[in-house]
């Protein structure tokens, strides 16, 4: 991409952020959906500038953009369907769209857990990272690799907290120098703020294990009956 072409883009881009923001300011709009649509812009931009981070070529980086966007996409089509993200579904859905299907490469076990919409939309792109990283580096990338999903959720006096574990195997010969980049970023610090989660990776010998853990009070989400 030549300078002329790259400053274009990013021309248009502040002009279609310029026209969603004059959006938001219209007292027309309500209340929750100017939140919910400036919540989204925020994402959007960091998702555009972090990606541009990674050294890829243009094609990859494309596609990388393009996916995380999607993840957004369906987070907003669920929401506008159901009120929230359903944490079961959210796994399912990101993990079908790599090719792997629950009962076969994947297995995933917990409650019917209803994520408000920031927090879903935050959520999603940690589980799409998670997915994409399995497909390019870990157990989704190998005939014979698995992912084992499960969360829980436990009461702490008056507090409700969740336990989610992501835990891949069937691989070998891992260590732990991975590339750091954005994925890892949205586990450890961007779900750290949104929704003060604590993340823990680690590199077994038969691959990634994810531990997140985040406290549930009615702004993040709910147990409910599914």
């Amino acid at each position: 991409m030549t300078a002329f072409e790259d400053a274009k883009q990013r021309a248009e881009l502040e002009a279609d952020n310029a026209r969603l923001r004059r959006l938001l300011d219209q007292r027309d709009a309500p209340g929750e959906l100017r939140h919910r649509l400036a919540n989204t812009l925020a994402m959007l931009r960091t998702i555009i500038r972090k990606s541009a981070e990674t050294k890829r070529d243009l094609d990859a980086y494309v596609g990388h953009i393009e996916d995380r966007i999607s993840t957004v996409a369906h987070v907003h089509a669920a929401v506008d369907k159901h009120g929230g993200v359903e944490l079961q579904s959210l796994l399912a859905n990101e993990l079908l769209h790599y090719g792997a299907k629950e009962g076969e490469q994947v297995k995933l076990d917990g409650p019917y857990l209803l994520l408000e919409p920031t927090a879903g939309q935050v959520f999603a792109l940690a589980v799409h990272e998670l997915a994409v990283n399995a497909v390019e580096h870990g157990a989704l990338g190998m005939g014979e690799g698995r992912v084992d999903v499960a969360w829980k959720v436990d009461r702490d006096g008056d507090e409700m907290l969740v336990t989610f574990t992501w835990k891949e195997s069937g691989q070998t010969g891992l260590s732990e120098g991975r590339h750091k980049g954005f994925g890892t970023e949205v586990l450890t610090q961007m779900l750290a703020y949104e929704m003060k989660a604590t993340t823990a990776l680690a590199v077994e010998a038969d691959g990634l294990r994810c531990t997140i853990r985040l406290p549930l009070p009615p702004r993040i989400g709910s147990v409910r009956e599914a």
